[in-house]
């Protein structure tokens, strides 16, 4: 069995008695010691430590700073992201400030408090991952992984997505995509559309949920002249505009039954008739469809007809959620920004570490569409050319970084909750199924944790 990962850890200091007193309290890191410069600058170089604590009095000169602060040099012209945090004799605030001021990450006084001490460094190899997580962005802003045509991802569970799309758009079936609000429905079935050989005719789209249920019979099916009060000419519905092309019913969900029989019946016949109208018009469409909807227990509800159901659902296509699609909230974080900054705020350039952060954290329950949403706002009220936690109306994590494990722990179980209960809708049932404990189980953890499901 495979030893633990432990984060590296660097403690430059000459005193035998500390390097042992520091040694114990670090047994959660991969502890180095070095006591004098030229050891630690080949310990830097050959383990590449993210964090490293440094006593300014080093040997040749044990009573001053010199050699420390041309230690604390050598370390971040060799490892400029290292994060150094210097130990200063009790009051010599001048050398504190000057360690900051060259490149330190933080301070801590002699004698040394381990608990402080502890906390700083957490902080620090906290704040070192937040930034490498921002450089590796940084380096795929403009070269993401763009996937059927327009969609921005990098996550497996994306990807996964997309390939299953790019295999079934030749075959010319139905597909039905089941996702919740804000995951990118419509921009998948203009990919399904995209990919198939009908891309040279027309993507029709029609919202089902967004249409008075007496005026959707007309939409989608088009009307004679004279068939009702104001229907002044003949109209060609949406089904007859996606001609040799894809029809898209997002929310298919939302049709109500006996326009469902009617739909039921150009899919069974590929003909249909105009409201008013006695003629048979064929029409050749591939259907595909959307909802966030749970279709199965509307069918067992008398809702939706089964029937139609397969009609529609010959290929499914589960869509993740944004907080199921790991690594993909912050990398489409920087496509926004990098898009509304150019038209809207030009010298917003990035996000603080505690944006990041919080963007990574949170648990979108408003999907891509409340990312969007929340940058577009963040860039046009930032103030500085970082973007801000508070920017995004959201909790500045690095305010509230756990201390202990035990509040680790704690902090990992209250965000596991709240992603399980955003997936289910807050179905208590299908979130304890989730995270695999019973429902008298996650019911204590809410109480324990004062969540509201």
């Amino acid at each position: 069995m495979n030893a633990p990962f432990k984060p590296k850890l660097l403690i430059v200091e000459d005193d035998e008695g500390l390097q042992r007193q520091l040694r114990w309290a670090y047994e959660d890191y991969e502890v180095m010691v070095a006591s004098d410069r030229s050891s630690a600058v080949d310990l830097v170089r050959a383990q590449e430590p993210p964090v490293v604590t440094l006593d300014l009095g080093l040997p040749p000169d044990p009573d001053g700073v010199s050699e420390g602060f041309a230690t604390l040099e050598s370390i971040l012209a060799l490892r400029p992201d290292t994060k150094v945090v210097v130990a200063t004799g009790h009051g010599a605030r001048e050398s504190a400030l000057r360690a900051i001021a060259s490149g330190a990450y933080d301070y801590y006084q002699k004698p040394v408090d381990i608990d402080q001490l502890g906390l700083i460094v957490r902080r620090a190899f906290q704040l070192h991952e937040i930034e490498n997580e921002n450089r590796r962005l940084e380096e795929r802003v403009g070269d993401e992984r763009t996937v059927l045509g327009t969609m921005i991802t990098a996550a497996p569970e994306m990807l996964k997505v997309a390939r299953t799309i790019e295999r079934v758009a030749n075959a010319d079936v139905s597909v039905m995509l089941l996702g919740a609000s804000g995951t990118g429905k419509e921009l998948l079935a203009r990919g399904v559309h995209d990919a198939s050989g009908r891309r040279d005719k027309g993507f029709v789209a029609i919202n089902c949920a967004a249409i008075p249920e007496n005026l959707l019979e007309a939409e989608l099916f088009g009307y004679e002249k004279g068939a009702f009060t104001g229907a002044i000419k003949t109209t060609e519905g949406k089904i007859e505009l996606a001609e040799g092309g894809t029809l898209f019913l997002d929310e298919v969900g939302d049709i109500p039954l006996p326009l469902q029989v009617k739909l039921l019946r150009f899919l069974q016949e590929r003909v249909i008739e105009r409201i008013g109208g006695r003629k048979a018009i064929p029409v050749d469409t591939r259907i595909v469809c959307a909802t966030h909807q749970n279709l199965e227990a509307m069918i067992q509800e008398g809702r939706f007809r089964e029937d139609l159901f397969y009609r529609l659902a010959e290929i499914v296509v589960k869509i993740p959620t944004l907080a199921e699609r790991h690594g993909d909230a912050a990398l489409l974080a920087k496509y926004f920004l990098a898009r509304f900054a150019k038209e809207m705020n030009p010298q917003v350039k990035g996000f603080t570490p505690g944006a990041l952060a919080a963007i990574t954290d949170w648990h979108w329950p408003g999907n891509v569409r409340e990312l969007e949403n929340r940058m577009k706002r963040a860039v046009i009220m930032a103030d500085s050319k970082l973007i801000t936690a508070e920017d995004l109306d959201l909790e500045a994590l690095e305010e509230a970084l756990p201390v202990n494990l035990k509040s680790a722990r704690e902090e990992a179980d209250r965000r596991a909750i709240r992603q399980a209960l955003a997936k289910t809708e807050g179905n208590i049932s299908g979130a304890a199924k989730l995270l695999g404990i019973s429902r008298p189980t996650l019911y204590d953890l809410l109480k324990h944790y004062d969540l509201q499901p």
